[in-house]
């Protein structure tokens, strides 16, 4: 009898077992498909907004005079970003941003190279970074002449900085003008270094994000790129 007993409890225990690892495995299952799909939907979302707040961008030139309809530098709204080197954290993040924060950036940032058309909105905070770019208070204001400080997310639109190098051309256009500037140099800084961002006799640009680009935790170091005006056009001038 007891063996009886004891063969009928195992015979639960082993049932119970079989139970819940198959119950864990189907919560499994869904939390991944659920995961998946807001991987999915966040990719979607940014794609979606950054180019909404791009579109926002044009048409704000398009306001400040009507003759600047016909201003030969291209800004389609509807280009495509490539979110292939941005960390699933960073697009989530994006997503979450949208809720908050809405307007109209004060510039965008070009690269013809490396395939980077940002815009950039003013002030360096989490939401704001996670949106586009990042006009860096205390520096210069786009479309105004100075050291310009724009600073970006390591793990999204700025990861690709890891492949400029001293020569490359990049635009920065504001409402008012369209700046080319080339890259003159790259350092790498501690994060108390505020000498990158002094004001300068030349008119340029710098570019701050975190280094290295794949670090795991909070990045130690900052990746510098300095560029220098190299030409400058009033949107008046580029419509004639």
């Amino acid at each position: 009898m007891n063996l009886w007993v004891e063969g009928m409890i195992l015979k639960v225990r082993t049932t119970a077992g079989k139970g819940w690892l198959a119950t864990t495995g189907r919560c499994l299952t869904a939390l991944g498909m659920v995961l998946v799909a807001i991987y999915v939907g966040a990719s979607i979302h940014r794609a979606v907004s950054s180019r909404s707040a791009l579109r926002e961008f044009d048409k704000a030139q398009l306001l400040v005079r009507p003759e600047f309809r016909k201003a030969p530098v291209s800004l389609e709204a509807n280009q495509e970003v490539d979110f292939s080197l941005w960390s699933k954290a960073r697009l989530a993040a994006y997503r979450a941003s949208q809720e908050t924060k809405k307007g109209s950036p004060l510039a965008v940032l070009r690269f013809e190279r490396l395939k980077i058309r940002v815009p950039v909105f003013e002030g360096t905070d989490d939401w704001t970074l996670n949106r586009g770019a990042g006009w860096i208070a205390g520096t210069t204001r786009p479309g105004e002449a100075g050291n310009i400080g724009i600073a970006g997310h390591r793990d999204s639109f700025f990861r690709i900085l890891k492949d400029i190098r001293n020569g490359d051309v990049m635009e920065l256009i504001s409402a008012a003008r369209t700046a080319t500037y080339t890259v003159s140099r790259v350092e790498i800084v501690d994060p108390d270094d505020v000498s990158v961002l002094q004001p300068r006799r030349e008119p340029s640009l710098t570019l701050v994000t975190c280094y290295p680009f794949y670090f795991v935790g909070p990045a130690p170091r900052r990746f510098i790129v300095h560029a220098a005006l190299s030409k400058q056009a009033a949107r008046e001038a580029l419509a004639n």
